[in-house]
């Protein structure tokens, strides 16, 4: 177990308050809001230790790198946005997968990943 330092309160506040699965980048700037001397070699070190711990799960992004969110969430989707980057959780998900699927397979899982531009980016 690995000690609760201020750095890493700092990066496990900066996953309880955003909404969103956010990068190491990001990480870093949300904790150096609250403790400016932290480095993205700390970052990367608390997300394998919050990993571990099953605190964080992690966000595949097909070409990009990985994203984290904290672990436990209820089933959701994500929406990348084309022009910022940023991803947004997106609730609900479509009905009867199942019936896209051949004949005999059996679905087990799914992920869906919308791509497009956010509020903001649109607005512009």
């Amino acid at each position: 177990m690995e000690r609760n330092t201020t750095q890493r309160q700092a990066i496990r506040q900066a996953f309880v308050d955003s909404d969103q699965p956010m990068s190491p980048a990001e990480v870093l700037a949300a904790a150096k809001r609250k403790v400016s001397g932290i480095g993205i070699a700390t970052v990367y070190r608390a997300i394998k230790a919050l990993l571990d711990e099953e605190w964080l799960t992690t966000v595949e992004i097909p070409g990009q790198p990985p994203r984290y969110e904290k672990f436990g969430k209820p089933h959701h989707h994500h929406f990348l946005c084309l022009k910022c980057g940023r991803m947004f959780e997106v609730d609900g998900c479509p009905k009867n997968l199942a019936s896209l699927l051949p004949t005999g397979f059996k679905l087990e899982r799914h992920e869906i990943l919308l791509y497009g531009r956010c509020a903001s980016c649109a607005s512009r």
